[in-house]
């Protein structure tokens, strides 16, 4: 039987410091733990070389009911070459004696993703180390659903699985050239109609978060606090953030004559960039400003040093029945690749525990997926 890792241990939460991912890095950890989380790091030691950081969130389900979370982890150490699927489920066993006896289950969102065929996993993995890995990366999915795994599908992904990363390797007007003729033509009607966009950051969460609680009345979505977006901004823009010049937390307004259109907010990390929230006002909608946003943040990243800009969320396909469509056309419309991640695993540790929670959790999935389907229908009628 092959083993993939000598040994698991704990560490400080610094260590993560190192991650490749924000969602694996130490100030995740020092964010979510200002929200009700408990944040845990460990050191994973890979047989064949290698060592890489391990965020584990961990928060309570009941009383002396918990269960952990490892988001966008672990990541592979280089050169790592096998199918992942027993190197988590061997790490998964390594956890459950270290974390609180009390844990119903280990809930995993791996990283690792192939494109749309092998060439196009190649070229991404090549741009983006975070979830770089061998060429049985793709069977991921496959192999932690075969028989005898002991991961179950979660009936809720945590984190979006699919995606698309535009390469920001190329020059302005080769990445402008790949993008679709309507989004080239919205970006240049932004700025003639008199769009500009400007970079606040923390000194526009106000006028983001307006326009953020207008979105979610006009698209039936929930939202957080502005509490929890302004300690988002504090803690991976304050002085323990370290990390290369321009790395962190930035918000774009789009303006026209003095109103307010639309915002972003983007994170800067190492070798890519991630676009975090949107919003936008129900107002001169016909002036796109939403492209000229994110054609800033892409061109601020280039320059930034950015490899990638990952838009970070669509759905799985093109459907027309699905609630976001209209996510899906906007985003694939920069030219991108189109990527998939296995999406969120539980590990049992109390299965009894688990599969009643994970009930619980179908349940509400439904009755939320009914909700965003009335919603388009209503809108789609207005």
């Amino acid at each position: 039987m092959a083993k993939f890792i000598n040994n698991a241990g704990p560490a400080d939460l610094a260590v993560c410091g190192e991650a490749r991912s924000f969602l694996q890095s130490d100030l995740w950890g020092l964010f979510k733990a200002r929200f009700g989380w408990k944040a845990g790091a460990f050191l994973v030691d890979w047989e064949g070389g290698g060592r890489t950081p391990l965020l584990v969130l961990g928060r309570s389900l009941l009383p002396g009911l918990s269960f952990a979370y490892v988001p966008w982890g672990p990541e592979l150490p280089a050169g790592f070459d096998a199918a992942p699927g027993g190197a988590l489920a061997e790490l998964a066993a390594a956890l459950k004696p270290l974390l609180p006896r009390n844990t119903a289950f280990i809930r995993f969102d791996p990283p690792w993703y192939a494109g749309e065929d092998e060439a196009v996993a190649g070229a991404i993995n090549a741009a983006d180390p975070v979830n770089a890995a061998g060429p049985e990366t793709g069977g991921a999915a496959a192999s932690l659903c075969e028989i005898g795994s002991p991961f179950v599908r979660a009936p809720a992904d945590v984190q979006p699985p699919d995606t698309v990363l535009v390469d920001l390797g190329p020059s302005e007007s080769a990445i402008l050239a790949a993008m679709k003729p309507k989004w080239r033509y919205n970006i240049g009607l932004a700025g003639k109609r008199g769009v500009t966009v400007s970079r606040r950051d923390g000194e526009g969460l106000d006028a983001f978060y307006a326009l953020l609680a207008e979105t979610a009345l006009r698209d039936g979505i929930a939202v957080h606090s502005p509490e929890y977006y302004r300690t988002l901004f504090e803690v991976m823009n304050g002085a323990a953030g370290g990390g290369k010049p321009g790395d962190g937390l930035r918000l774009y307004l789009a303006k026209h004559e003095g109103d307010t259109l639309a915002a972003i907010v983007t994170l800067f990390r190492g070798t890519g960039a991630t676009y975090l929230y949107g919003a936008s006002s129900n107002t001169k909608r016909n002036l796109m400003a939403p492209y000229a946003l994110q054609w800033q943040a892409m061109r601020d990243a280039k320059a930034a040093g950015c490899g990638f800009y990952d838009l970070f969320g669509i759905p799985p396909s093109d459907d027309p029945s699905h609630p976001m469509r209209g996510l899906y056309r906007f985003k694939t419309g920069f030219g991108g690749r189109i990527v998939h991640r296995p999406g969120s695993w539980d590990y049992p540790c109390k299965p009894l525990a688990c599969a009643l929670f994970r009930t619980a959790e179908g349940i509400r999935k439904k009755h939320r997926d009914k909700r965003k389907k009335k919603n388009r229908g209503e809108q789609h009628e207005s």
